[in-house]
Parts: structure tokens; sequence; C-alpha cells
């Protein structure tokens, strides 16, 4: 062997030493930087896999031995308040809470007016299918109505609806709806143990 070929044969060893020691030390750092986030992001979907869903207020199935007697001697307010969600359907959705003081001890998921009368007049033209108008009521006891149940509401305030209440509806025309019998039947269980002697419609 001459030393010119001694001498390629040497450089071509070197040369593979430097570009083997060079993919060695890039493998560290682009581990580092892919490992920890792949764990992290496992770590993450573990934990929304288990994350437990937001607990239902007290008194959403309606009241219980426990539940009255940690209540105050303050009166119950139910509110109506149109929410900017929609179900599937398109029905624009309603929340109905009961509240005493700032306690939240139910709330159910309503409607009230058609898709298309949401920005109706409310107040002055009866049987356009707007939602209830906002204001003060008087809610009477629950009653059978058939199948039903009926609440009457009696408005505090000059308007030229009438035939306002809250049952079973699906939606209804000017009623506030609670589609969900367990809903209806929850709140005539606390309208019979408690009273419960106005609605609020916020909005």
């Amino acid at each position: 062997m001459t030393l010119g070929t001694t001498n390629a044969h040497w450089c071509w060893l070197v040369l593979a030493g430097v570009l083997l020691q060079g993919c060695f030390r890039r493998s560290l750092p682009e581990q580092a930087l892919t490992s920890p986030v792949s764990a992290e992001a496992t770590s993450l979907e573990r934990q929304s896999d288990t994350q437990p869903q937001k607990p239902q207020p007290p008194g959403q199935l309606g009241p219980n031995t426990e539940l009255l007697a940690s209540l105050s001697a303050a009166p119950l307010s139910l509110s109506a308040q149109r929410t900017e969600r929609n179900r599937l359907d398109g029905e624009r959705l309603w929340a109905l809470e009961l509240h005493q003081d700032e306690r939240l001890l139910a709330r159910w998921e309503a409607v009230s007016g058609f898709t298309t009368s949401q920005s109706l007049d409310r107040r002055w033209s009866p049987g356009n299918g707007a939602p209830l108008p906002p204001g003060l009521y008087t809610l009477g006891l629950p009653e059978a109505w058939g199948d039903d149940i009926w609440f009457t509401l009696t408005p505090r305030f000059e308007t030229t609806r009438s035939g306002l209440g809250i049952h079973g509806c699906n939606p209804g025309s000017g009623c506030v709806c609670l589609p969900d019998r367990a809903s209806l039947e929850a709140l005539a269980n606390w309208a019979k143990t408690v009273q419960i002697q106005t609605l609020t419609v916020l909005n």
C-alpha cells in the first residue's frame, strides 16, 4: 500500500467519525425537544378524559329533606333569561333558575317563543308567538292540565298579552316551556313545598 493510499484511507476514517459524532450530538437535543412535549400532550389527554363534569345544583331534581334543612328564612326567587345558545333544532335556549339570595338551587333549560319570533314585539302584540315579555309576574301554584302541568303567570305590568304560563310545551307561543318532564315536575315539587310567589323575566 502506498503512502498516498494510506493517507486517503485515514482521511475517510476521520471524516466518517466526524459525521457520526455530529449525528449523535444532534440526536440528544432532538430527543430532549420531542419527548417531553409528547409526554405532556399524553398527560393532558389523560387529564381531559378523567376531568369530572360540573355538578348539578343541589335542587335540580326537586327539594329534599337535607336541602330544605339548609335553607334560611329568606324567600326563594325564580327567574328566566334568554341565553345566547341555541338547541340543535335552532330554538333559542332559556335558563329558568331558582335561587335563595346568591345560592343557586336549580337551573333548568327552557324555551320561549318560536325561532322566527325572537325579535318581534313581546309586550303589545298578542298572538305573534314572541317570547315572554321581560318583567315581574305573579306565579300561580302548579295544577294539572291534561297530561301537562300548568303554572299561571300574571303580569305585574301593563301588556296586552294574556294566557301566559309555565308548562311542558316545546316550544310555546309566549309561555316559558320546560320540555323535560323531570324539570317540570321538579319545579312543581318546589312550588308545592316552599313559597315561590313570583317569576322575574330578566331579558
